[in-house]
C-alpha cells in the first residue's frame, strides 16, 4: 500500500475519509450534502471512534469520529488513519481529510500520527496461509498536505508505522521457525540495510564472555543461543542510550514446565527484543542525537536432556550468583547478563524492555505496561516519551524492603521471590541488582501489552510491536539524566 501527501483527491479515489467532532458535524452535513435522516440512521455524531459510511452526491463518504475538539491528540489522530483504512474494505484507493484533526495544534505530529495509523492499521499476518491474503487497498493520499515540514512528517510516520509492524511480524512468527539463530539473522539484515553497527555472538563467544544466565537457560535447548549488539553513532553524539530487550524466542517454561495453554502465546515471549529491533530499524528516519545501543540476549526455553534444574546455581556475566528455584523465570537470567555488558558500557541511561510477569498482567491488565526505575528524573522522561508516542504504561515502586524476598541460602540472589505476591515489583528488584544507582535504569514489563486478542484500530490481534513508538521518541529526545 502507497501513502502519499497531495493537494487534493487523485483521479479514481473511490472514497474520502473525514476526520470529524461533535463541533464540526455541520460543516459535515453542509459539505458533503448529508441530511439529518441519514446521521441518524447511523446514529453518527462524531463521537471517539464512531465510523460510518454514506453515499453521497459527491461520492461515497466514511466518517470517522474523533470526540470533542478540546480533547483531540496524537492518538486520536493515530485512531483516525487505522480505522480509515479498516473501515475502507474492498477499496482500492481513498483519500484522508483531516477534517477536525487541522485543530489541532501541532500538524506535523498529526500528519506523522496519521501515517503511523494508516500503516498499523493496514497490517495483517498471513504470510503462513496456503494463500496469503492480498491487501484490496492500494493507495491512501493525505489531502492538503503540501507543506514540506507535514510532508517529511509523513515520511517519517510511514517509516514507524513499518518499524512497529516489523515488530508484529517478529512477534507473530512461530518459535520453531524464528529461532535464536534465525532471529539475529533478521537483525543483521536490518543492520545492514540500515547502514548500523552489529555484533551477533555464537555460543563459543557468549561462552567466553562468561554470559551464565544466558548459558543456563539455553541449557535445555537444541538450539544455540545468540547474543546481537547493535550501534546507531550519529557524528559528535549528545550521550548514550543503552536499549535491552529480552529475547526468549519461545518459552515453554523449562523443567518448571507451563501448561498448554499457558505455551499458546509464548512465541510472543520475544516482544522486548522485536521492539528494540523495529526501533533501529527506523532510527535513522527519527535520526536522534544520541548514540543509542542495543543488547539482546537470544534463546529459547526448553527441557531437554540437560536443562537447568531446579536449586541449580548459575554465574552472570558480572559475577553475581543466581540459585535458580523456577526455571519459567527465565527472562530475568538473561537480561541479567545483558544489563551486565550494557552497564560496562557506562551509557548515560539504560532501558529495558521484557514479556516479564504474567502478574503485570493481573495489575495493570493489558494495555497498560508497568515501569520501574532507580531515577526519578530518568523516570520521569521515559513517561514524557511514552505519553507523546502513545503507548501507555504506569510506574510501579522498588522497595527496599522488598528486596529481601530475593535472599537466596546458597548464592547471592535467587530468581524468584519468596513472597507469592508483587510478582512484578519483585522482578523488577531482581534487574536492579545488576544496574548500579549511578546509573539511571527504567525496566518496562510488557508482558500483557506485547500481545493482543484482537484487532483494535491502530492494534493488532497478536503481536502488538508495543515500545517501537516509545523507544523511537525516547532517543529523538533524549537528554542525559541527572544522576
Amino acid at each position: 500500500m502507497k501513502l502519499t501527501a497531495v493537494r487534493t483527491a487523485p483521479a479514481g479515489t473511490d472514497a474520502v475519509a473525514v476526520a470529524v467532532a461533535p463541533e464540526t458535524l455541520a460543516d459535515l452535513k453542509k459539505q458533503w450534502k448529508l441530511t439529518d435522516a441519514a446521521l441518524a440512521a447511523t446514529g453518527f455524531a462524531g463521537n471517539a471512534d464512531q465510523v460510518s459510511l454514506f453515499e453521497t452526491s459527491k461520492g461515497l463518504l466514511i466518517a470517522v469520529g474523533v470526540g470533542e475538539i478540546a480533547a483531540v491528540n496524537n492518538k486520536r489522530a493515530r485512531r483516525f488513519g487505522a480505522l480509515a483504512v479498516r473501515a475502507a474494505g474492498r477499496l482500492k484507493k481513498i483519500a484522508l481529510d483531516r477534517g477536525a484533526l487541522s485543530k489541532m495544534e501541532d500538524q506535523t505530529d498529526a500528519v506523522q500520527a496519521i501515517s503511523e495509523g494508516v500503516i498499523l492499521g493496514s497490517y495483517s499476518f498471513s504470510e503462513y496461509r496456503s494463500k496469503p491474503s492480498k491487501p484490496t487497498l492500494t493507495n491512501v493520499a493525505l489531502l492538503n498536505c503540501t507543506v514540506k515540514v507535514e510532508k517529511d512528517a509523513l515520511t517519517r510516520g510511514i517509516a514507524i508505522g513499518e518499524a512497529q509492524n516489523w515488530a508484529r511480524t517478529l512477534v507473530n512468527r512461530p518459535g520453531g521457525d524464528l529461532t535464536p539463530a534465525a532471529l539475529a539473522n533478521e537483525a543483521r539484515a536490518m543492520a545492514r540495510r540500515e547502514g548500523l553497527t552489529i555484533k551477533v555472538l555464537n555460543l563459543a563467544q557468549i561462552q567466553r564472555l562468561g554470559l551464565g544466565g544466558l548459558l543456563g537457560v539455553n541449557r535445555g535447548s537444541t538450539q544455540e543461543p545468540r547474543f546481537v549488539e547493535i550501534t546507531y553513532a550519529p557524528p559528535r553524539p549528545k550521550g548514550t542510550l543503552a536499549l535491552v530487550g529480552k529475547g526468549i524466542t519461545f518459552d515453554s517454561g523449562g523443567l518448571s514446565i507451563k501448561t498448554g495453554e499457558g505455551m499458546m502465546t509464548m512465541k510472543m515471549d520475544m516482544g522486548g527484543a522485536a521492539a528494540v529491533l523495529g526501533c533501529f530499524s527506523a532510527i535513522k528516519a527519527v535520526a536522534p542525537k544520541c548514540k543509542v545501543v542495543g543488547y539482546i540476549p537470544m534463546t529459547d526455553n526448553m527441557s531437554d536432556g540437560d536443562a537447568t534444574r531446579p536449586g541449580d546455581v548459575l554465574k552472570i556475566r558480572n559475577g553475581t550468583t543466581v540459585e535458580v528455584l523456577n526455571t519459567d523465570a527465565e527472562g530475568r537470567l538473561i537480561l541479567a547478563d545483558a544489563l551486565s555488558l550494557a552497564v560496562e558500557a557506562k551509557p548515560d541511561a539504560i532501558i529495558d524492555l521484557a514479556t516479564l510477569t504474567g502478574a503485570v498482567e493481573i495489575a495493570l491488565g493489558g494495555k497498560i505496561a508497568a515501569i520501574m526505575s532507580n531515577n526519578g528524573p530518568w523516570q520521569d522522561q521515559v513517561l514524557t516519551a511514552a505519553g507523546k508516542a502513545g503507548e501507555r504504561m504506569w510506574p510501579l515502586p522498588l522497595p527496599v524492603d522488598y528486596r529481601t524476598y530475593l535472599d537466596s541460602d546458597v548464592a547471592d540472589l535467587r530468581n524468584i521471590s519468596r513472597s507469592r505476591g508483587g510478582g512484578t515489583i519483585t522482578a523488577g528488584l531482581f534487574l536492579e541488582a545488576f544496574v548500579p544507582a549511578s546509573i539511571p535504569w527504567a525496566h518496562l514489563d510488557i508482558a500483557g501489552t506485547a500481545w493482543s486478542d484482537a484487532d483494535d484500530a491502530d492494534v493488532s490481534k497478536g503481536g502488538t510491536g508495543y515500545g517501537v513508538r516509545l523507544l523511537l521518541k525516547l532517543a529523538a529526545d533524549f537528554e542525559p539524566p541527572k544522576k
